[in-house]
């Protein structure tokens, strides 16, 4: 029994230097189109690769002319995915809306998944991937 111990703390120092999670992207459909209303869906998968339950929550950030409403008023999502046993695996799906002002391109849409140690406030690590979109 160390000396942290006694006050609830743990070793974390193998979750701090290694990844702790897989992520996996999926568009559905594979795009969407300009200047209108409408929607897809961002299926993402979630994998906890340590040999530790973890507390996850997972957050996904949006570029400008998209959105996680039809008004493009929030750009950003968390999701709290409570605690995930080792190998344990979540799919998420997260709904985009475009718009009137959305332009055809590529827009880069930022996933991260995060660790979390006693409650969502302490952060031990985060794993972060980029995927794109593609508007026509």
């Amino acid at each position: 029994m160390g000396f942290f111990d006694l006050f609830g703390k743990k070793d974390v120092s193998e979750l701090t230097t290694n990844s702790p999670f897989r992520l996996t992207t999926a568009w559905v459909p594979y795009t969407l189109y300009a200047n209108r209303k409408g929607s897809i869906t961002l299926n993402v998968r979630v994998k906890n690769i340590t040999p530790e339950p973890l507390l996850t929550s997972f957050v996904v950030e949006l570029p400008q002319n998209l959105g996680f409403d039809s008004l493009q008023v929030s750009r950003q999502r968390e999701v709290r995915l409570g605690d995930m046993g080792p190998n344990e695996e979540r799919e998420i799906g997260v709904e985009v809306f475009g718009g009137l002002k959305s332009e055809p391109g590529d827009y880069t849409v930022s996933l991260t998944a995060i660790a979390h140690y006693r409650d969502y406030g302490h952060v031990i690590n985060a794993v972060k991937k980029r995927t794109s979109l593609k508007v026509v």
